[in-house]
């Protein structure tokens, strides 16, 4: 007898917002709150606060990201710490902390490559566990008429540590679409691989 394992998919909508303030010129911080699946056990709501540090802007950098809202994208290299509050309805609270770094690199065409390097120290149900993100970005900003909009691809890998192993990658085609002086929305597609 042969047995098939059933794929699923869904179309989903998780809404987020960002809301950022600067201290200084190298210096910000922020506020995350989302609603989110994390994982299969769910999680309903991701909320948190980060701070964010960066280097003065690159010349290149600044000349390809321009129309960009977010000013980190024309730093060379950006850090962020972090804490994050994942209540749920049908499983255990996660509480995580994280520590990021994430590294912007101009490409040809105006194409803005982002490499961010992610931990997260992990507390789910008084149980300990730190996982590690790669995450890659490739993003160019167009023009219609005078209004401009930023097409992007992205490629995120995880490494589990207690199970020693790479054990999810996550592959994204979205837009993000300026609207006012300061609001952005990314619609985007995502698809999960587990193992």
């Amino acid at each position: 007898a042969t047995q098939l394992a059933a794929q699923t998919q869904s179309l989903q909508g998780w809404p987020e917002v960002d809301t950022y303030f600067n201290l200084k010129s190298d210096v910000r911080v922020s506020f995350f709150a989302a609603a989110t699946r994390e994982n299969r056990h769910g999680t309903d709501a991701e909320i948190g606060p980060n701070i964010d540090f960066y280097f003065k802007p690159l010349v290149k950098l600044k000349r390809i990201t321009v129309f960009e809202l977010d000013p980190s994208k024309s730093r060379l290299l950006m850090f962020r710490a972090g804490y994050r509050y994942m209540p749920s309805t049908n499983g255990p609270t996660e509480h995580r902390g994280l520590l990021e770094a994430t590294a912007r690199y101009p490409l040809i065409r105006g194409v803005l490559l982002s490499d961010r390097n992610r931990v997260d120290l992990r507390s789910i149900d008084g149980e300990l566990a730190w996982r590690y993100r790669n995450r890659l970005t490739a993003e160019r900003t167009l023009p219609l008429g005078s209004y401009h909009f930023t097409p992007y691809i992205r490629v995120e890998a995880y490494y589990d540590g207690n199970f020693h192993k790479w054990s999810r990658t996550a592959e994204s085609v979205g837009c993000i679409f300026p609207f006012r002086k300061r609001s952005e929305l990314e619609p985007y597609y995502e698809h999960q691989n587990e193992t």
